[in-house]
């Protein structure tokens, strides 16, 4: 325990790379915040003012946003304070808090496309039953057990890492993961490495299963033009959002545990932030575009804004 208690901080050398452009990525990344924090706060607002979405494929999607604001408040507040800083650490705590909210995030991400994925299936291959299936408490059930499972989880893979001797202080990343502070361990790491093959593999699991749905969604949807237009509809902009996540995913996982040395340090940060600027913007633009009544509902709130603005301006 000693040498665990005598690492008070960890030093961040990804950030050695962004030495001559630190006022750029800055702009950049305050923008791309920004804009992350319109979009979906926008679209968790739709589906919560209009009582039409009231919709399980709909809560799933507000829950879906909703955690992407948690995940990137874990990231770009910090982020954005260290490119302003000469040096770039982060205390033993707050390495391991943002860890925690950085990668439940992540794994509450596949949990909720999950559900959405069986929400599909249903609504596409079992219409007649849709409604008893996906009952108002089934759908609240199925969205904390999102969020749970993913939470503990990502907790039990903390806990291993807490208790690790610590030899070294130097994470190569922008940001906290959990396999830089495996690598700086002093002993043994199996009980890690075990328990998260466990949980890649239990998300592996997720893949599979929304990959066997969508091979009875398409088998269904054939059949008919209503079934056709369902898929093209609703089920297109998920498949979008599962490619966005897991390339994103698929990147960070290579690059922390078979990432080379020899690789730029521009491209590792590149790599490693994929999952947090790609995914967050991206699934409420896809889903804005593509679900017509979101689309339509956003539309009018915009008008009706535009229009009680344009009034309140010609009294003024």
């Amino acid at each position: 325990m000693n040498n665990r208690s005598s690492i008070l901080v960890f030093s961040l050398s990804g950030f050695n790379a962004t030495v001559n452009y630190r006022a750029t990525l800055f702009s950049l990344t305050l923008l791309c915040y920004g804009l992350i924090l319109v979009v979906n706060v926008s679209l968790i607002l739709t589906i919560i003012l209009n009582q039409n979405l009231h919709e399980p494929m709909y809560i799933f999607l507000c829950s879906l946003c909703i955690n992407s604001l948690y995940g990137t408040a874990g990231f770009y507040p910090k982020f954005l304070s260290d490119l302003l800083s000469d040096i770039q650490v982060i205390s033993y705590v707050g390495c391991l808090l943002q860890i925690f909210v950085i990668y439940s995030n992540a794994k509450t991400d596949y949990s909720i496309l999950v559900l959405m994925a069986y929400d599909r299936y249903v609504a596409i291959c079992r219409p007649l039953e849709y409604h008893s299936v996906m009952s108002v408490r089934r759908t609240a059930v199925l969205v904390i057990l999102s969020w749970v499972v993913p939470f503990s989880c990502e907790a039990a893979v903390i806990i291993l890492t807490s208790v690790l001797k610590l030899c070294g202080s130097h994470i190569d990343k922008l940001y906290c993961e959990n396999w830089s502070i495996v690598k700086l361990a002093c002993g043994s790491t199996r009980a890690n490495d075990i328990v998260g093959l466990i949980v890649i593999s239990f998300y592996f699991g997720h893949a599979l299963f929304i990959a066997c749905s969508y091979v009875w969604l398409v088998k269904s949807s054939l059949k008919s033009r209503e079934g056709r237009r369902k898929f093209t509809q609703t089920c297109v902009p998920h498949l979008l959002c599962l490619l966005n996540v897991t390339s994103s995913l698929l990147f960070d996982v290579m690059y922390s545990r078979y990432g080379s040395a020899s690789m730029s340090q521009n491209l590792r940060n590149f790599m490693a932030i994929q999952f947090l600027v790609v995914t967050p913007t991206l699934n409420p633009i896809i889903y804005g575009l593509n679900l017509s009544k979101i689309r339509n509902t956003m539309i009018a709130y915009l008008c009706t804004f535009a229009g009680k603005s344009f009034k309140l301006t010609i009294k003024v």
